[in-house]
């Protein structure tokens, strides 16, 4: 049986010493190194050199996902596997656009742990039913909007960011009160410009109130 090499990033340590538990015995399976975050990460893959690379998705410094497009220019043949505990659509959707291998809820058990890793192993894809099922709902959900009102589609997400950023929060502020890097909260509010065509934050805000996702006296 193939010896798969592990790599694990975590920036909480019983998340990382409860997989390296439940894995620990299992054949096949040789838990090489760890990490804190993605930079942590990137730079244990260039040492270690394992097969697959188990992530969880918002991390300091550098989430999975950030850590998983580097990677992919990098090291083309490692297999990403994603842990999350989130299920709205928009995060959903970023971890099937990274390109990773496969993704798991966080609580999933020990035989779909094992089953994941081993289908990434072996190159195949693995995404746990409700992540399928949240990314087939939102496609149902935008496939009947028109052209115009895909390209300012905003997700649960964006629209939660662009919230706090009309209500004065910082890009540092919003990182840490929705659990995700500053890096991430950049990029949506790139993101939120360029879809809706808008050049300041003070056109974010006017478009915010306009479309009542905040309220003001």
């Amino acid at each position: 049986m193939k010896t798969y090499k592990i790599l694990i990033a975590d920036d909480h340590s019983i998340v990382r010493e409860g997989i390296k538990t439940m894995l620990k015995d299992i054949e096949g399976f040789e838990i090489v190194g760890e990490a804190e975050n993605g930079v942590e990460a990137i730079e244990q893959i260039k040492k270690l050199s394992p097969d697959i690379f188990i992530t969880d998705i918002s991390m300091p410094e550098m989430s999975g996902i950030e850590a998983i497009n580097i990677i992919k220019k990098s090291f083309p043949n490692l297999k990403t596997l994603i842990l999350t505990i989130h299920s709205e659509e928009e995060y959903i959707e970023q971890i099937f656009k990274s390109g990773a291998t496969g993704c798991l809820y966080k609580n999933a058990g020990k035989n779909e742990f094992e089953l994941a890793i081993r289908s990434v192993g072996n190159g195949e894809n693995y995404y746990c039913r409700g992540l399928s099922n949240v990314l087939l709902k939102d496609y149902f959900n935008k496939k009947d909007l028109s052209n115009d009102e895909k390209k300012t589609y905003l997700t649960f997400r964006e629209k939660q960011i662009l919230k706090l950023i009309a209500e004065e929060y910082s890009n540092n502020e919003i990182a840490e009160k929705l659990f995700i890097s500053i890096r991430t909260v950049e990029t949506h509010r790139k993101n939120m410009m360029q879809k809706l065509n808008l050049e300041s934050t003070i056109a974010l805000i006017k478009y915010a109130v306009h479309e009542g996702i905040i309220k003001v006296d």
